[in-house]
């Protein structure tokens, strides 16, 4: 992975953007720190699916997943067992 300067990565993004998709992630370093990645698209892809599982992949997980994003219940209250009857 070799490491471009912000401003040979602006200068030469054409060049950035072939060398991505020939030899794989680059990074964009701002000030000597690095700063960015640009990826190719497919491993893009991969990623962001191996970010969110599908259904049957957290059914079949060892582990609970807590970092799941539930929506809020309404507001409404459960009936008593009183009320049904």
């Amino acid at each position: 992975m070799k490491t471009w300067p912000v401003q040979d990565a602006k200068a030469r993004f054409s060049e950035l953007l072939e060398t991505c998709l020939r030899e794989g992630p680059q990074i964009v370093s701002r000030r000597g720190a690095d700063a960015a990645v640009l990826v190719p698209l497919k491993d893009w892809e991969r990623l962001q699916r191996s970010v969110k599982p599908t259904l049957k992949e957290l059914l079949l997980a060892d582990e609970a997943r807590v970092d799941l994003d539930l929506p809020k219940r309404g507001r409404l209250r459960r009936r008593e067992l009183g009320d049904l009857v």
